[in-house]
């Protein structure tokens, strides 16, 4: 169980961030969440499920949003960073660098900003859970999505690297990589409404269905907890088999 933990979790409208934050809360955990809309970087977050009741926005500095919880709440103990980008299709030669950098920004210098404002009073109580929520996506790539690719890509090679130099200080540094989960961020209703287009996702999966946000949601509570005490550096892909 997660009693007295103090947990964060990013772009909770996003990906599996609801399911998460549902899940830490039901493990006892304060559960702080933050929206970082893909149109509007200051949107507030209306989930209502268990939680502690401030929301912090993206538009807010990172060192601000961790200052602010610790003050309200005390300091962050679990950082789940599940923020997403679109996958925006395209060829190699029609790449936007302006979409490059969008990406990396949201899927990589976010969480890794996040964790740098987070870690030191980890390192202060010498321990600390951070889990950011990838894609596994780059194990096997996918044609024509190569910036989404290299920037999740980006994202797991940072779980790895900061896992390492982390490990002395008693904090533990983990991935969950989805592909292929229920989410209308990459799973629009419209498209899983159609028998057929679901019927082409699923056939990729070897399992042959869909993953469920409470599925990832266990998974990411499990690493938060101290029975992951021994794991960490692990990007662990959620896909059914597909990777």
């Amino acid at each position: 169980m997660l009693n007295g933990r103090v947990a964060l979790v990013t772009g909770v409208k996003h990906f599996v961030g609801t399911a998460a934050a549902t899940e830490l809360a039901a493990q006892g955990a304060t559960v702080i969440c933050q929206d970082a809309s893909f149109t509007d970087t200051a949107a507030r977050t209306d989930f209502t499920g268990a939680h502690a009741g401030l929301h912090v926005t993206a538009a807010q500095d990172a060192s601000e949003i961790a200052a602010e919880i610790a003050g309200a709440h005390g300091p962050i103990d679990i950082l789940i960073n599940n923020d997403a980008f679109p996958a925006i299709r395209a060829k190699v030669e029609d790449v936007d660098p302006d979409d490059m950098r969008a990406g990396l920004e949201a899927m990589v210098t976010r969480p890794l900003m996040m964790a740098a404002a987070v870690v030191p009073a980890m390192k202060e109580r010498r321990r600390g859970k951070i889990i950011i929520v990838t894609s596994a996506a780059p194990f096997r790539g996918l044609p024509n999505y190569a910036m989404y690719v290299a920037a999740r890509g980006g994202a797991n090679s940072l779980a790895v690297s900061l896992a390492k130099e982390l490990a002395p200080h008693g904090i533990q540094f983990n991935a969950v990589a989805p592909n292929f989960v229920e989410s209308p961020t990459y799973f629009p209703e419209k498209l899983l409404a159609d028998p057929a287009a679901l019927a082409k996702i699923t056939s990729n999966i070897p399992l042959g269905r869909l993953g469920k946000p409470q599925e990832a949601a266990a998974l990411i509570a499990f690493l938060a907890s101290d029975r992951a005490d021994f794991i960490t550096g692990q990007v662990m892909p959620f896909a059914g088999g597909w990777a």
